[in-house]
């Protein structure tokens, strides 16, 4: 079977800097999933003694606790600070941006419309800065904007970095028609643009198509979703032991591509495996 890579794929910047914050500071614990890949956890583990708190009540004194990239709650991380652990953050600087941009715009008396998952983590974290949590409001789809009241009469929008970009414009299009002022900003991070469009195009000249990536990784969820828009036989998969040979019969060219949390070892091992197909 003949392989093709998309022209972007696989870690972001934010993911490489978080492993290698990780790889230096040996039996520290994460506040959360470091990223959105169980194989990619599983090695900074093994090989690293990196854990993992679920709950701030767990940790101990003198721990380590690195950040995720998706970054945590605001009263959180002030939590954290405030016990005997030594914090390091690795949230991604992508992140960063618009939770200030959220605790900026809302002192300003704005109020604030997130284009997200409500219950991804790095919403959660986002949303978390907003003065007024009342006025904090999320959405997935321009019909869900029908249901909100805003406080004010001038709204920020902010979208999760790994969200379509026609999505988000299609709701910032229904905001300003009925609406005095929208302030927008664009958090959509660079390498979600460069992935969603490599997969874009290369779904479109291929007979399969393979996506590689955490099940609940977001962007990498909105890369299958591109891929089965051009190419119906596209498949998610975390790792090679996922893969099915029918999906290659009376196939003869396979796209891969891979999401921003997708370590390049596991990607190598499933182009090494649909290679191997007759």
């Amino acid at each position: 079977m003949k392989v093709k890579l998309a022209s972007n794929y696989g870690f972001c910047f934010g993911v490489k800097r978080a492993i290698k914050i990780a790889e230096s500071y040996e039996n520290a614990s994460t506040m959360g999933p470091l990223i959105h890949n169980q194989d990619e956890i599983n090695r900074l583990k093994n090989d690293y003694n990196v854990g993992l708190y679920k709950e701030l009540k767990d940790v101990k004194d003198n721990d380590t606790i690195i950040i995720r990239t998706h970054g945590i709650p605001k009263d959180d991380l002030k939590n954290l600070k405030a016990q005997n652990a030594k914090v390091i953050n690795a949230t991604c600087p992508f992140v960063t941006t618009p939770q200030q941009i959220v605790k900026k715009m809302s002192k300003e008396d704005y109020s604030i419309l997130i284009f997200g998952d409500a219950d991804h983590p790095e919403v959660k974290g986002v949303q978390s800065y907003g003065q007024d949590q009342e006025d904090v409001h999320i959405v997935l789809e321009p019909s869900d904007l029908e249901a909100l009241n805003f406080k004010h009469n001038k709204i920020a929008t902010i979208a999760q970095t790994t969200k379509k970009k026609e999505k988000y414009l299609e709701i910032v299009n229904s905001l300003i028609l009925k609406n005095k002022e929208v302030r927008v900003f664009n958090t959509i991070c660079d390498a979600t643009f460069e992935n969603q469009d490599a997969a874009r195009e290369l779904s479109s000249e291929v007979d399969v198509m393979v996506v590689i990536g955490g099940k609940n990784s977001s962007n990498t969820k909105q890369l299958h979703s591109i891929c089965k828009g051009n190419c119906i036989d596209s498949y998610l998969i975390e790792n090679e032991s996922e893969l099915d040979s029918k999906w290659f019969e009376n196939k003869t060219l396979c796209g891969i591509t891979a999401g921003a949390s997708t370590p390049d070892w596991i990607i190598q091992q499933v182009v090494n495996s649909v290679e191997s197909y007759n």
